[in-house]
């Protein structure tokens, strides 16, 4: 099983000129163990996506391959075209359709926040593209990685100062490729993208139900003992839990 990327620039690798910033696609193979295809192309909407690479991810796909898909923040500065709840929504009911098709399995991502804070709170930037993405999934009966929500928690819980470590800021002389210095609140460095990409990573576990077979901690059939973590995470090296104290 192969995961395949769909997406924009906050998806995406970037070029080396521009490291540390990074796209999540880009850091999701270290969070997964299956391999992992990253499309995504800086600038990306539906339309553009369906017009170039689509018909290069379908050709790869193979049945029981997921394809995650997560586009909108290009989308929604073409309104005319690629609305919310027509042009926009009417290609990703494509996209599903094709995956759908070749027995793959189709996940919709609403598209990560951008870090704007009126006061302490995230400001959504988004419209209604987020909301589409969520009634399409319940429509169709898609799984969903609500990006959107987390990321807009994940920088108000860390706050107006430490939140801006996550994103593309650079002070003036630091950074070849901005000279000038940087201040992007939209294109993550390594560690937002790592943040997302465990995010995500946890998320495909819980939509393939990976961890039903372990046993509950302080289950009394498996003597009270807590969970062997090392069932889960096999190539983590985490030695088998011993414990048996309350948390």
């Amino acid at each position: 099983m192969t995961y395949h990327l769909a997406g924009d620039s906050t998806v995406a690798a970037c070029p080396a000129a521009e490291f540390p910033m990074s796209g999540w696609g880009a850091l999701l193979a270290e969070h997964v163990d299956a391999p992992v295809r990253n499309l995504a192309v800086g600038g990306g909407t539906t339309e553009s996506c369906r017009e170039t690479y689509w018909p290069e991810l379908l050709d790869g796909l193979a049945p029981g391959d997921t394809v995650l898909i997560q586009f909108g923040h290009n989308d929604q500065k073409d309104p005319e075209l690629l609305g919310a709840r027509c042009g926009y929504a009417e290609r990703l009911r494509a996209m599903i359709a094709d995956v759908r098709a070749r027995e793959g399995r189709p996940i919709l991502c609403t598209s990560v926040e951008r870090r704007r804070f009126v006061g302490e709170r995230i400001a959504p930037s988004h419209g209604d593209y987020p909301d589409a993405v969520r009634d399409l999934a319940h429509e169709l009966d898609v799984p969903l990685i609500d990006l959107q929500v987390f990321t807009a928690w994940l920088y108000e819980d860390l706050g107006t100062d430490d939140s801006r470590s996550l994103l593309s800021h650079y002070p003036r002389g630091l950074h070849a490729t901005w000279p000038d210095g940087l201040a992007d609140d939209t294109h993550f460095q390594r560690r937002g993208a790592g943040k997302v990409a465990s995010f995500v990573a946890w998320s495909l576990r819980a939509i393939e139900r990976r961890d039903g077979h372990l046993p509950a901690a302080g289950d009394p059939r498996f003597g009270g003992m807590n969970p062997d973590a090392s069932a889960a995470f096999p190539s983590a090296g985490i030695p088998p839990a011993e414990s048996t104290q309350e948390t």
